[in-house]
Protein backbone atom coordinates (compact mmCIF):
# COMPACT_ATOMS: atom_id res chain seq x y z
CA UNK A 1 0.00 0.00 0.00
CA UNK A 2 1.42 3.56 -0.75
CA UNK A 3 1.58 6.08 1.50
CA UNK A 4 -0.82 8.43 -0.18
CA UNK A 5 -3.82 5.73 0.75
CA UNK A 6 -3.13 6.08 3.94
CA UNK A 7 -4.25 10.22 3.55
CA UNK A 8 -7.04 8.98 1.12
CA UNK A 9 -8.61 6.84 3.42
CA UNK A 10 -8.66 9.65 6.59
CA UNK A 11 -10.13 11.95 4.00
CA UNK A 12 -12.92 9.26 3.66
CA UNK A 13 -13.26 8.54 6.86
CA UNK A 14 -12.53 11.71 8.93
CA UNK A 15 -13.12 14.24 6.11
CA UNK A 16 -14.62 16.97 8.33
CA UNK A 17 -11.96 16.76 11.73
CA UNK A 18 -8.90 19.50 11.33
CA UNK A 19 -6.03 17.54 10.87
CA UNK A 20 -3.72 19.99 10.64
CA UNK A 21 -3.14 23.59 11.96
CA UNK A 22 -0.48 25.96 11.80
CA UNK A 23 0.40 28.54 14.96
CA UNK A 24 3.19 31.35 13.85
CA UNK A 25 3.41 33.21 17.42
CA UNK A 26 5.90 35.54 15.62
CA UNK A 27 2.58 36.97 13.54
CA UNK A 28 0.76 37.26 16.29
CA UNK A 29 3.36 39.28 18.61
CA UNK A 30 3.84 41.91 15.84
CA UNK A 31 -0.06 42.13 15.27
CA UNK A 32 -0.70 43.00 18.86
CA UNK A 33 2.56 45.39 19.24
CA UNK A 34 1.03 46.96 16.14
CA UNK A 35 -2.59 47.42 17.74
CA UNK A 36 -0.89 48.61 21.21
CA UNK A 37 1.26 51.31 19.19
CA UNK A 38 -1.32 53.10 17.62
CA UNK A 39 -3.70 52.61 20.37
CA UNK A 40 -6.47 50.74 17.90
CA UNK A 41 -9.42 48.72 19.30
CA UNK A 42 -8.47 44.50 19.72
CA UNK A 43 -9.63 42.40 16.57
CA UNK A 44 -9.59 39.14 16.14
CA UNK A 45 -6.43 37.06 15.64
CA UNK A 46 -4.79 37.64 12.40
CA UNK A 47 -5.23 35.24 9.85
CA UNK A 48 -1.90 34.39 9.50
CA UNK A 49 -1.07 33.43 12.68
CA UNK A 50 -3.50 30.47 12.65
CA UNK A 51 -4.52 27.85 9.86
CA UNK A 52 -6.29 25.12 9.55
CA UNK A 53 -7.13 22.03 7.54
CA UNK A 54 -9.42 19.32 7.53
CA UNK A 55 -8.67 15.94 6.01
CA UNK A 56 -11.10 16.78 3.02
CA UNK A 57 -9.21 19.92 2.46
CA UNK A 58 -5.82 18.27 3.11
CA UNK A 59 -6.58 15.43 0.07
CA UNK A 60 -7.97 17.73 -2.14
CA UNK A 61 -4.90 20.15 -1.63
CA UNK A 62 -2.56 17.17 -2.52
CA UNK A 63 -4.74 16.32 -5.54
CA UNK A 64 -5.11 19.67 -6.94
CA UNK A 65 -1.02 20.09 -6.52
CA UNK A 66 -0.97 16.43 -8.22
CA UNK A 67 -2.75 17.63 -11.49
CA UNK A 68 -1.07 20.28 -11.70
CA UNK A 69 2.17 18.98 -11.84
CA UNK A 70 1.10 16.67 -14.33
CA UNK A 71 -0.24 19.26 -16.57
CA UNK A 72 3.89 20.50 -16.09
CA UNK A 73 4.85 17.03 -17.70
CA UNK A 74 5.98 15.57 -14.34
CA UNK A 75 5.72 11.82 -14.44
CA UNK A 76 6.60 8.42 -12.40
CA UNK A 77 10.39 9.14 -11.34
CA UNK A 78 10.58 12.38 -11.74
CA UNK A 79 11.67 14.90 -8.73
CA UNK A 80 9.90 17.61 -7.06
CA UNK A 81 12.32 20.03 -4.53
CA UNK A 82 10.40 21.48 -1.52
CA UNK A 83 11.88 24.37 -0.33
CA UNK A 84 9.91 25.59 2.41
CA UNK A 85 9.69 26.22 6.32
CA UNK A 86 7.02 24.34 8.15
CA UNK A 87 3.79 25.79 6.84
CA UNK A 88 0.13 24.43 6.26
CA UNK A 89 1.13 23.80 2.48
CA UNK A 90 3.91 21.12 3.28
CA UNK A 91 2.65 18.68 3.72
CA UNK A 92 -0.30 18.52 0.70
CA UNK A 93 2.45 19.52 -2.03
CA UNK A 94 4.58 16.64 -0.15
CA UNK A 95 1.60 14.16 -0.63
CA UNK A 96 0.67 15.44 -4.10
CA UNK A 97 4.22 14.97 -5.09
CA UNK A 98 4.04 11.08 -4.35
CA UNK A 99 0.39 10.83 -6.13
CA UNK A 100 1.80 11.69 -9.12
CA UNK A 101 4.55 8.78 -8.88
CA UNK A 102 7.10 11.47 -8.48
CA UNK A 103 9.71 11.93 -6.04
CA UNK A 104 9.50 14.41 -3.32
CA UNK A 105 12.85 15.79 -2.37
CA UNK A 106 12.66 17.98 0.73
CA UNK A 107 15.32 20.37 1.20
CA UNK A 108 17.34 22.02 4.30
CA UNK A 109 15.76 25.20 4.36
CA UNK A 110 19.49 26.66 6.11
CA UNK A 111 21.22 25.83 2.65
CA UNK A 112 23.48 28.24 1.33
CA UNK A 113 21.94 28.82 -2.09
CA UNK A 114 25.27 26.99 -3.35
CA UNK A 115 24.44 24.10 -1.20
CA UNK A 116 20.81 24.48 -2.48
CA UNK A 117 22.08 24.27 -6.67
CA UNK A 118 24.51 21.15 -5.49
CA UNK A 119 20.89 19.59 -3.88
CA UNK A 120 18.81 20.30 -6.76
CA UNK A 121 21.56 18.48 -9.47
CA UNK A 122 22.35 15.54 -7.42
CA UNK A 123 18.61 14.86 -6.73
CA UNK A 124 18.05 15.26 -10.57
CA UNK A 125 14.94 17.62 -9.20
CA UNK A 126 13.17 19.52 -12.43
CA UNK A 127 10.19 21.18 -10.52
CA UNK A 128 11.26 23.16 -7.34
CA UNK A 129 8.15 24.61 -5.18
CA UNK A 130 10.07 27.16 -2.64
CA UNK A 131 8.66 29.88 0.05
CA UNK A 132 9.49 33.78 0.50
CA UNK A 133 12.15 32.95 2.92
CA UNK A 134 14.26 31.72 -0.02
CA UNK A 135 13.99 33.88 -3.34
CA UNK A 136 16.92 36.11 -2.81
CA UNK A 137 19.06 32.41 -2.64
CA UNK A 138 17.33 31.06 -5.23
CA UNK A 139 17.45 33.86 -7.62
CA UNK A 140 21.24 33.54 -7.34
CA UNK A 141 21.54 30.47 -8.61
CA UNK A 142 18.17 29.98 -11.08
CA UNK A 143 20.67 30.55 -14.38
CA UNK A 144 22.93 27.72 -13.40
CA UNK A 145 20.44 24.33 -12.73
CA UNK A 146 18.85 24.10 -16.30
CA UNK A 147 17.90 20.87 -14.89
CA UNK A 148 14.77 22.66 -13.21
CA UNK A 149 12.53 23.39 -15.75
CA UNK A 150 9.73 25.00 -13.67
CA UNK A 151 9.62 26.72 -9.95
CA UNK A 152 6.29 27.33 -7.71
CA UNK A 153 5.86 29.76 -5.22
CA UNK A 154 4.32 29.75 -1.90
CA UNK A 155 3.16 32.99 -0.69
CA UNK A 156 2.01 36.45 -2.42
CA UNK A 157 4.03 38.30 -4.50
CA UNK A 158 6.19 35.82 -6.69
CA UNK A 159 9.09 36.48 -8.22
CA UNK A 160 9.82 36.97 -11.79
CA UNK A 161 11.32 33.17 -12.18
CA UNK A 162 8.33 31.23 -10.48
CA UNK A 163 4.74 30.51 -10.58
CA UNK A 164 2.08 31.11 -8.14
CA UNK A 165 1.20 27.88 -6.22
CA UNK A 166 -1.96 28.83 -4.93
CA UNK A 167 -3.07 30.80 -8.28
CA UNK A 168 -2.13 27.33 -10.19
CA UNK A 169 -3.40 24.77 -8.00
CA UNK A 170 -6.55 26.46 -6.78
CA UNK A 171 -7.97 25.70 -10.37
CA UNK A 172 -7.38 22.08 -10.35
CA UNK A 173 -9.26 18.76 -10.11
CA UNK A 174 -9.75 18.07 -6.34
CA UNK A 175 -10.20 14.33 -6.87
CA UNK A 176 -6.86 11.89 -7.35
CA UNK A 177 -4.88 11.50 -10.54
CA UNK A 178 -5.62 8.42 -12.24
CA UNK A 179 -1.69 6.84 -11.26
CA UNK A 180 -1.06 3.40 -9.45
CA UNK A 181 0.83 2.93 -7.01
CA UNK A 182 2.43 0.41 -4.75
CA UNK A 183 4.87 0.10 -1.84
CA UNK A 184 7.85 -0.57 -4.12
CA UNK A 185 7.42 2.51 -5.50
CA UNK A 186 9.82 5.22 -5.32
CA UNK A 187 8.69 7.60 -3.09
CA UNK A 188 11.41 10.13 -1.94
CA UNK A 189 14.67 11.26 -1.46
CA UNK A 190 16.04 12.93 2.25
CA UNK A 191 19.61 14.30 2.27
CA UNK A 192 21.56 13.32 5.07
CA UNK A 193 22.41 16.28 7.83
CA UNK A 194 25.44 16.72 6.44
CA UNK A 195 27.18 17.31 9.76
CA UNK A 196 30.45 15.28 8.32
CA UNK A 197 30.53 16.80 4.75
CA UNK A 198 28.36 17.25 1.71
CA UNK A 199 25.04 15.58 2.41
CA UNK A 200 24.82 12.79 0.61
CA UNK A 201 21.16 11.90 -1.26
CA UNK A 202 19.20 8.97 0.64
CA UNK A 203 16.06 6.91 -1.38
CA UNK A 204 13.16 5.33 0.10
CA UNK A 205 10.53 3.87 -0.98
CA UNK A 206 6.73 3.43 0.00
CA UNK A 207 7.16 0.61 1.68
CA UNK A 208 9.52 2.20 3.86
CA UNK A 209 7.64 5.38 4.43
CA UNK A 210 4.45 3.01 5.08
CA UNK A 211 6.44 1.20 7.92
CA UNK A 212 8.00 4.34 9.65
CA UNK A 213 3.95 5.09 10.17
CA UNK A 214 3.58 1.88 11.78
CA UNK A 215 6.67 1.82 13.78
CA UNK A 216 5.86 5.30 15.34
CA UNK A 217 2.30 3.89 16.60
CA UNK A 218 3.54 0.76 17.70
CA UNK A 219 5.52 3.29 19.68
CA UNK A 220 3.25 5.16 21.19
CA UNK A 221 -0.25 4.65 20.59
CA UNK A 222 -1.50 7.62 19.02
CA UNK A 223 -5.01 8.03 18.42
CA UNK A 224 -7.59 10.03 16.79
CA UNK A 225 -7.71 11.76 20.13
CA UNK A 226 -4.27 12.64 20.29
CA UNK A 227 -2.86 16.28 19.32
CA UNK A 228 0.63 15.76 18.10
CA UNK A 229 2.67 19.42 18.69
CA UNK A 230 5.19 19.23 15.83
CA UNK A 231 8.60 21.84 16.15
CA UNK A 232 11.27 20.58 14.23
CA UNK A 233 11.54 20.92 10.59
CA UNK A 234 9.63 19.26 8.19
CA UNK A 235 12.00 18.57 5.36
CA UNK A 236 13.77 16.04 8.33
CA UNK A 237 12.86 12.73 8.88
CA UNK A 238 12.94 13.21 12.40
CA UNK A 239 9.57 15.32 12.51
CA UNK A 240 7.43 13.68 9.95
CA UNK A 241 7.93 10.61 10.32
CA UNK A 242 6.70 10.78 14.09
CA UNK A 243 3.90 12.91 12.85
CA UNK A 244 3.00 9.51 10.61
CA UNK A 245 2.03 8.08 13.93
CA UNK A 246 -1.15 10.63 13.79
CA UNK A 247 -1.37 10.03 10.09
CA UNK A 248 -1.61 6.56 10.40
CA UNK A 249 -4.66 6.87 12.87
CA UNK A 250 -6.60 9.98 11.76
CA UNK A 251 -4.95 12.25 14.88
CA UNK A 252 -4.19 15.92 14.74
CA UNK A 253 -1.27 17.95 14.32
CA UNK A 254 -0.29 20.99 15.45
CA UNK A 255 2.65 22.75 13.06
CA UNK A 256 4.39 25.78 15.59
CA UNK A 257 6.99 27.95 13.64
CA UNK A 258 8.96 28.79 15.87
CA UNK A 259 11.12 27.36 19.28
CA UNK A 260 10.78 29.92 22.32
CA UNK A 261 9.68 28.29 25.42
CA UNK A 262 7.28 30.06 25.88
CA UNK A 263 5.64 29.66 22.63
CA UNK A 264 6.07 26.11 23.05
CA UNK A 265 4.36 25.54 26.47
CA UNK A 266 1.36 28.08 25.37
CA UNK A 267 1.31 26.60 22.09
CA UNK A 268 1.02 23.01 24.23
CA UNK A 269 -1.28 24.62 26.58
CA UNK A 270 -3.98 26.48 23.85
CA UNK A 271 -4.46 23.50 21.42
CA UNK A 272 -4.30 20.87 24.28
CA UNK A 273 -1.15 19.29 22.66
CA UNK A 274 -0.94 15.39 24.20
CA UNK A 275 1.97 14.53 22.30
CA UNK A 276 5.56 17.14 21.87
CA UNK A 277 8.83 16.14 20.53
CA UNK A 278 11.34 18.13 21.05
CA UNK A 279 15.43 18.28 20.65
CA UNK A 280 17.38 18.18 23.45
CA UNK A 281 18.41 22.00 23.32
CA UNK A 282 14.56 23.12 23.42
CA UNK A 283 13.72 20.95 26.44
CA UNK A 284 17.44 22.45 27.90
CA UNK A 285 15.62 26.15 26.90
CA UNK A 286 12.11 24.96 28.32
CA UNK A 287 13.45 24.25 31.67
CA UNK A 288 15.63 27.28 32.11
CA UNK A 289 12.77 29.51 31.34
CA UNK A 290 10.95 27.80 34.42
CA UNK A 291 13.91 27.86 36.63
CA UNK A 292 14.38 31.53 35.86
CA UNK A 293 11.14 32.69 36.49
CA UNK A 294 10.34 33.77 32.37
CA UNK A 295 7.60 30.99 32.33
CA UNK A 296 5.39 30.14 35.25
CA UNK A 297 3.80 26.84 34.82
CA UNK A 298 0.63 27.72 37.22
CA UNK A 299 -0.20 29.81 34.26
CA UNK A 300 -0.97 26.62 32.10
CA UNK A 301 -3.35 24.20 31.40
CA UNK A 302 -0.79 21.39 30.34
CA UNK A 303 -3.18 18.93 31.42
CA UNK A 304 -3.80 17.10 28.37
CA UNK A 305 -0.07 16.65 27.59
CA UNK A 306 0.76 12.88 28.04
CA UNK A 307 3.99 12.22 26.54
CA UNK A 308 7.53 14.10 25.78
CA UNK A 309 9.77 12.27 23.57
CA UNK A 310 12.95 12.99 22.56
CA UNK A 311 15.51 12.00 19.83
CA UNK A 312 17.84 13.37 16.68
CA UNK A 313 21.04 12.95 19.52
CA UNK A 314 22.06 11.39 22.97
CA UNK A 315 19.37 12.55 25.71
CA UNK A 316 21.69 13.31 29.04
CA UNK A 317 19.96 11.69 31.66
CA UNK A 318 20.39 14.67 33.57
CA UNK A 319 18.10 16.80 31.64
CA UNK A 320 15.11 13.99 31.94
CA UNK A 321 15.70 13.95 35.78
CA UNK A 322 14.98 18.05 35.53
CA UNK A 323 12.09 17.40 33.44
CA UNK A 324 10.51 14.96 35.46
CA UNK A 325 10.76 17.07 38.55
CA UNK A 326 8.53 19.94 36.79
CA UNK A 327 6.65 17.28 34.57
CA UNK A 328 6.30 14.19 36.57
CA UNK A 329 3.19 13.28 34.94
CA UNK A 330 4.47 12.64 31.68
CA UNK A 331 5.78 9.93 30.21
CA UNK A 332 9.13 9.99 28.19
CA UNK A 333 10.78 8.37 25.85
CA UNK A 334 13.64 8.35 23.21
CA UNK A 335 14.24 7.10 19.95
CA UNK A 336 17.07 6.25 17.51
CA UNK A 337 17.53 6.45 13.94
CA UNK A 338 19.20 8.35 10.65
CA UNK A 339 17.59 9.24 7.64
CA UNK A 340 19.35 6.45 5.86
CA UNK A 341 16.74 4.01 8.11
CA UNK A 342 13.52 6.86 7.29
CA UNK A 343 14.21 8.30 10.74
CA UNK A 344 12.91 7.33 14.64
CA UNK A 345 12.09 4.24 15.69
CA UNK A 346 14.76 1.62 14.77
CA UNK A 347 15.57 1.60 18.18
CA UNK A 348 13.13 2.40 21.35
CA UNK A 349 13.58 2.72 24.92
CA UNK A 350 9.93 2.68 25.66
CA UNK A 351 8.04 4.70 27.92
CA UNK A 352 7.65 1.93 30.52
CA UNK A 353 11.58 1.40 30.36
CA UNK A 354 12.41 5.25 32.25
CA UNK A 355 14.58 3.50 34.39
CA UNK A 356 16.99 2.66 32.12
CA UNK A 357 17.13 6.35 30.64
CA UNK A 358 20.44 7.40 29.33
CA UNK A 359 20.11 4.30 26.52
CA UNK A 360 18.60 4.23 23.62
CA UNK A 361 16.53 1.12 23.81
CA UNK A 362 15.84 -1.75 22.24
CA UNK A 363 15.35 -2.87 18.39
CA UNK A 364 12.48 -0.92 17.50
CA UNK A 365 8.65 -2.69 16.09
CA UNK A 366 9.96 -4.77 13.42
CA UNK A 367 13.70 -3.81 13.41
CA UNK A 368 16.51 -6.10 14.06
CA UNK A 369 19.67 -4.83 15.25
CA UNK A 370 23.03 -5.42 16.10
CA UNK A 371 26.16 -4.22 17.52
CA UNK A 372 29.63 -5.79 15.54
CA UNK A 373 33.10 -5.52 15.27
CA UNK A 374 35.19 -3.97 12.39
CA UNK A 375 35.00 -7.28 10.86
CA UNK A 376 31.27 -7.64 10.92
CA UNK A 377 31.50 -10.05 14.12
CA UNK A 378 28.84 -9.75 16.88
CA UNK A 379 31.00 -8.44 20.29
CA UNK A 380 30.33 -9.09 23.60
CA UNK A 381 27.57 -7.40 26.13
CA UNK A 382 29.36 -4.30 27.20
CA UNK A 383 32.32 -4.31 24.45
CA UNK A 384 31.85 -0.90 21.79
CA UNK A 385 31.05 -2.00 18.32
CA UNK A 386 29.28 -0.38 15.33
CA UNK A 387 25.79 -0.40 15.57
CA UNK A 388 23.92 -2.04 12.64
CA UNK A 389 20.63 -2.13 11.18
CA UNK A 390 18.05 -4.58 9.47
CA UNK A 391 14.15 -3.34 8.82
CA UNK A 392 11.93 -2.62 5.76
CA UNK A 393 12.89 1.32 6.51
CA UNK A 394 16.05 0.39 5.39
CA UNK A 395 17.27 2.87 2.33
CA UNK A 396 17.55 1.85 -1.43
CA UNK A 397 20.59 3.48 -1.40
CA UNK A 398 22.74 6.56 -1.67
CA UNK A 399 21.31 7.89 -5.28
CA UNK A 400 23.60 8.11 -7.62
CA UNK A 401 26.47 6.74 -5.01
CA UNK A 402 26.86 2.65 -5.72
CA UNK A 403 30.38 3.36 -4.23
CA UNK A 404 29.31 4.61 -0.53
CA UNK A 405 25.73 2.62 -0.57
CA UNK A 406 28.30 0.00 -0.77
CA UNK A 407 29.93 0.84 2.15
CA UNK A 408 27.08 1.18 3.80
CA UNK A 409 24.11 -1.48 3.11
CA UNK A 410 26.05 -5.35 3.63
CA UNK A 411 23.91 -8.21 3.21
CA UNK A 412 20.33 -5.84 3.70
CA UNK A 413 22.52 -4.59 6.50
CA UNK A 414 22.50 -0.88 7.47
CA UNK A 415 25.50 0.09 8.98
CA UNK A 416 25.20 3.04 10.51
CA UNK A 417 28.54 4.33 11.66
CA UNK A 418 27.27 4.95 15.41
CA UNK A 419 29.47 3.07 18.07
CA UNK A 420 27.17 1.54 20.96
CA UNK A 421 27.30 -1.12 22.99
CA UNK A 422 24.90 -3.77 25.13
CA UNK A 423 24.46 -3.80 28.54
CA UNK A 424 23.26 -6.78 30.81
CA UNK A 425 19.64 -6.22 30.05
CA UNK A 426 19.83 -5.78 26.39
CA UNK A 427 19.34 -2.47 26.50
CA UNK A 428 21.66 -0.30 23.99
CA UNK A 429 23.51 2.80 24.93
CA UNK A 430 25.26 5.09 22.38
CA UNK A 431 28.83 6.28 23.01
CA UNK A 432 29.74 8.23 19.46
CA UNK A 433 30.07 8.42 15.82
CA UNK A 434 32.52 5.99 14.53
CA UNK A 435 34.81 8.89 12.75
CA UNK A 436 34.32 11.01 16.27
CA UNK A 437 36.36 8.62 18.39
CA UNK A 438 38.93 10.16 19.60
CA UNK A 439 42.39 8.04 20.12
CA UNK A 440 44.39 9.31 22.87
CA UNK A 441 47.66 7.06 23.62
CA UNK A 442 46.32 3.88 22.01
CA UNK A 443 42.74 4.52 24.30
CA UNK A 444 39.29 4.99 22.95
CA UNK A 445 37.29 8.26 24.16
CA UNK A 446 34.00 8.43 23.24
CA UNK A 447 32.96 11.94 22.88
CA UNK A 448 29.67 11.83 24.05
CA UNK A 449 30.02 9.94 27.51
CA UNK A 450 31.81 13.01 28.41
CA UNK A 451 29.59 15.94 26.77
CA UNK A 452 26.63 13.83 28.77
CA UNK A 453 28.70 14.02 32.01
CA UNK A 454 29.49 17.63 31.70
CA UNK A 455 26.11 18.60 31.17
CA UNK A 456 25.40 17.34 34.30
CA UNK A 457 26.43 20.06 35.68
CA UNK A 458 24.55 22.88 37.02
CA UNK A 459 26.00 25.98 34.95
CA UNK A 460 26.77 23.89 32.08
CA UNK A 461 23.72 24.77 29.26
CA UNK A 462 25.76 22.48 26.38
CA UNK A 463 29.02 21.04 25.59
CA UNK A 464 30.97 19.15 22.72
CA UNK A 465 33.66 17.32 22.47
CA UNK A 466 36.82 17.04 19.35
CA UNK A 467 39.74 15.64 18.87
CA UNK A 468 42.71 17.77 18.65
CA UNK A 469 46.59 16.49 17.30
CA UNK A 470 48.96 15.86 20.01
CA UNK A 471 52.62 14.92 19.06
CA UNK A 472 52.91 12.19 22.26
CA UNK A 473 49.38 11.01 22.44
CA UNK A 474 48.20 11.20 18.87
CA UNK A 475 44.96 13.10 19.93
CA UNK A 476 43.64 15.02 22.83
CA UNK A 477 40.13 15.82 24.23
CA UNK A 478 39.05 18.93 23.69
CA UNK A 479 35.87 20.42 24.98
CA UNK A 480 33.88 23.44 24.28
CA UNK A 481 31.75 24.52 27.09
CA UNK A 482 28.87 26.63 26.99
CA UNK A 483 27.68 27.98 30.18
CA UNK A 484 23.72 29.03 30.92
CA UNK A 485 23.16 32.59 30.77
CA UNK A 486 23.80 35.05 33.73
CA UNK A 487 25.88 32.14 35.58
CA UNK A 488 29.90 32.32 35.66
CA UNK A 489 32.05 29.08 35.68
CA UNK A 490 35.93 28.92 35.25
CA UNK A 491 38.12 26.61 34.00
CA UNK A 492 39.46 25.42 37.58
CA UNK A 493 36.25 24.51 38.36
CA UNK A 494 35.70 22.16 35.40
CA UNK A 495 38.77 20.40 36.46
CA UNK A 496 37.52 19.75 39.63
CA UNK A 497 34.41 18.54 38.62
CA UNK A 498 36.13 16.02 35.88
CA UNK A 499 38.22 14.61 38.57
CA UNK A 500 35.27 12.15 38.96
CA UNK A 501 35.72 11.15 35.50
CA UNK A 502 38.77 8.36 34.68
CA UNK A 503 42.24 10.79 33.81
CA UNK A 504 42.13 9.01 30.84
CA UNK A 505 38.55 10.28 29.95
CA UNK A 506 39.28 13.51 31.52
CA UNK A 507 39.42 16.99 28.85
CA UNK A 508 43.06 17.86 28.31
CA UNK A 509 41.74 21.09 27.40
CA UNK A 510 38.71 23.30 28.00
CA UNK A 511 37.57 26.60 25.68
CA UNK A 512 34.37 28.31 26.75
CA UNK A 513 32.18 29.23 23.80
CA UNK A 514 28.96 28.27 21.72
CA UNK A 515 27.93 25.03 20.66
CA UNK A 516 26.86 25.18 17.33
CA UNK A 517 23.81 22.71 16.46
CA UNK A 518 21.83 22.40 12.94
CA UNK A 519 18.16 22.03 12.29
CA UNK A 520 18.33 18.57 13.99
CA UNK A 521 20.11 19.02 17.03
CA UNK A 522 23.47 17.33 16.32
CA UNK A 523 26.30 19.27 17.25
CA UNK A 524 28.44 20.39 14.11
CA UNK A 525 31.49 19.13 14.80
CA UNK A 526 32.93 20.26 11.63
CA UNK A 527 32.58 23.86 12.33
CA UNK A 528 33.94 23.12 15.85
CA UNK A 529 37.44 21.62 14.31
CA UNK A 530 37.80 24.38 11.73
CA UNK A 531 37.40 27.35 14.53
CA UNK A 532 39.64 25.25 17.05
CA UNK A 533 41.91 23.12 15.45
CA UNK A 534 43.58 25.38 13.24
CA UNK A 535 43.96 28.57 15.36
CA UNK A 536 46.08 29.09 18.38
CA UNK A 537 43.89 28.77 21.43
CA UNK A 538 46.63 28.28 24.19
CA UNK A 539 45.47 31.05 26.08
CA UNK A 540 41.73 30.08 26.31
CA UNK A 541 42.99 26.76 27.23
CA UNK A 542 43.68 25.04 30.40
CA UNK A 543 45.65 21.49 31.24
CA UNK A 544 42.80 18.94 33.02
Amino acid sequence: MPITEILAENARRYGDKICLTEINPELEERRALAWKEYALVESAHDTRYRKELTWREFDEKANQFAHLLLKQGVKRGDKVGILLMNCIEWLPIYFGTLKTGAMAVPLNFRYSSDEIRYALELADVSVLVLGPEFVDRVRAIKDNIPAVRSMFFVGEDSPDFAESYEGLASSCLKHAPAVELSDGDDAAIYFSSGTTGFPKAILHSHLSLVTACKVEHAHHGQTRDDIFLCIPPLYHTGAKMHWFGSLYVGGSAVLLRGVRPKWIIETAANEHASIVWLLVPWAQDVLDAIENGDINLADYDLSAWRLMHIGAQPVPPSLIRRWKQYFPHHDYDTNYGLSESCGPGAVHLGVENIHKVGAIGKAGYGWQVRVVSECGEPVKPGEVGELILFGDSVMRCYYRDPEATAATIKDGWLYTGDMAYEDEDGFLFLVDRKKDVIITGGENIYPVQIESFLRGHDKIKDAAVIGLADYRLGEIALAIIEVKPGMECGEEEIRQFCTQLPRYKRPHRVVFGSVPRNATGKIEKPKLRTKYCGENIVKKQTEL
